[in-house]
């Protein structure tokens, strides 16, 4: 068998245990429709039917704008091309996660040294393909699987800008449009369509390109290259503001950051006071997804919530205010936010540094097992694993290989320093993690989008010495 053939052969090797892994997924564990997931079948379901993009809202259909229409554009099209089921859209899916596999295969084949570049492609290309982080999200009605596509896609536009001309381009107008920087943004605006923070890539493209074209010769490529990102990501976004204006007569070119329906009260005091000392994903479930929804107890809380028994019983009261109507009223949220306030006062190192840097540890080494039938608890050890030995295995088995990933990548990223797509790869998962550990609630499923760069550089440590 020739060089050629044996390649060929790695590669479809690598396609069928990708499709394998992800079918797999799909028929053993399908996550059940819930919370995001109802929110985006709604809005695909009422496009569909009714040609409104919209939720039921008092018992009335409402035009709304508090999910990007990416999403639930596709879960449209999938219904209305191949029907409506949700193993359909799940395979779909699944395949849209391939195509993330070839382009990661893609960014690590640049990222490598000439003469090693199809070794180093093949390795990304089954770093990703048996990656089970984002093969998860293939099992459920979630938009990580076509924003983590997009993102990887665009990381493979910028990266062939950076490894093939330093310019952005000819002057000629044609030319301009086939440039690297317009293309990557124009990839980028439509994984804003899919999540509203896609636009974080250009501002990690700015930086390196900032460092990159430093000197005063070079400021108007670097001024051409911003201004054709930027035009870019615009493009694709200028039909969902003009919808957005023309309906609900706002300009607004990304999904609320809140994401509340018309006329809801946005929590924000509620959130600040989360934001002093939430930091584990268990509290995610049992505090601020049940607000508006569930009883809030505060036996649930941490005791590091607290600073003293006398804020303790503060936040109690106003909790036994918001569990008799579970809705948070413009006084109660108030209160929290008069709560986080002091708290920050007297220790403003923990809200903006302790917490945040504990948010960061649990987004990235969290056992990502939030999509599967497992508690993730390891702590008491001995007692986790007299009470369930497989549940308890799983979860190390997870964490442990969600480390071993993070260090690979970290290594690959050393061995490929003199790289500019590794400067890339890298600010990308700074920037995004620094823009996540002030969000709501720490999530892991955020930093999914990160782990096509993380996959390309750890691939390079097959290549490299």
């Amino acid at each position: 068998m020739t060089t050629s053939s044996k390649f060929r052969a790695s590669v479809a090797l690598a396609v069928g245990a990708g499709l394998a892994l992800r079918l797999y997924l799909i028929h053993r564990f399908p996550m059940n429709a819930a919370g995001d997931s109802e929110i985006y079948l709604e809005l695909a379901r009422n496009w569909l039917d009714h040609g409104v993009y919209g939720m039921s809202v008092n018992g009335h259909l409402t035009p709304v704008d508090l999910r990007s229409p990416g999403y639930p554009a596709f879960l449209a099209a999938v219904y209305a091309t191949l029907g409506r089921s949700r193993y359909v859209v799940l395979l779909a899916q699944a395949l849209v996660d391939l195509a993330t596999c070839g382009v990661v295969a893609m960014v690590a084949g640049r990222l490598a040294p000439a003469g090693m570049k199809r070794r180093a492609g093949l390795a990304g290309l089954w770093l990703a393909a048996l990656c089970p982080f984002v093969a998860n999200y293939s099992t459920g009605i979630l938009a990580e699987v076509l924003a983590t596509f997009f993102t990887a896609l665009a990381l493979a536009v910028f990266a062939g800008g950076l490894s093939e001309d330093p310019a952005p381009g000819g002057r000629r107008f044609g030319a301009l449009l086939q440039s690297s920087w317009f293309l990557g943004g124009l990839v980028v605006g439509f994984g804003t369509l899919m999540r509203p923070e896609a636009p974080l890539l250009l501002l990690a493209a700015g930086l390196v390109l900032l460092v990159r074209w430093r000197r005063r010769a070079d400021w108007m490529k670097l001024i051409r290259a911003g201004a054709l990102m930027f035009i870019g990501m615009i493009l694709p976004l200028v039909p969902w503001a003009a919808r957005n204006w023309r309906v609900l007569g706002d300009v607004q070119f990304l999904a609320p950051r809140y994401s509340q329906l018309p006329g809801e009260l946005v929590p924000k005091g509620f959130y600040s006071w989360t934001n002093t000392w939430m930091w584990r994903f268990r509290d995610v479930y049992l505090v601020p997804w049940k607000l508006e929804d569930e009883e809030i107890r505060i036996e649930d809380i941490p005791a590091y919530a607290f600073d003293s028994e006398e804020e303790r019983q503060r936040i109690s009261d106003v909790l036994d205010e918001y569990n008799d109507s579970l809705t948070i009223s413009a006084d109660e949220d108030r209160e929290f936010g008069e709560i986080a306030r002091e708290r920050t006062v007297r220790h403003p190192l923990r809200t903006y540094l302790t917490v945040p840097m504990k948010r960061a540890f649990t987004l990235w080494f969290t056992p990502r097992i939030e999509l599967l039938p497992f508690s993730g608890q390891l702590w008491p050890i001995r007692a986790a694993w007299e009470e369930d030995p497989v549940d308890f295995s799983v979860t190390v088995a997870f964490g442990t290989l969600g480390i071993l990933l993070a260090a690979a990548g970290i290594w690959g990223a050393w061995l490929a320093r003199g790289s500019p797509i590794t400067a890339l790869l890298v600010a990308y998962c700074v920037v995004r993690t620094l823009y996540l550990l002030h969000v709501e609630t720490p999530e892991p499923r955020y930093v999914i989008e990160c782990f096509p760069a993380v996959l390309a550089l750890a691939a390079q440590t097959f290549v490299r010495r």
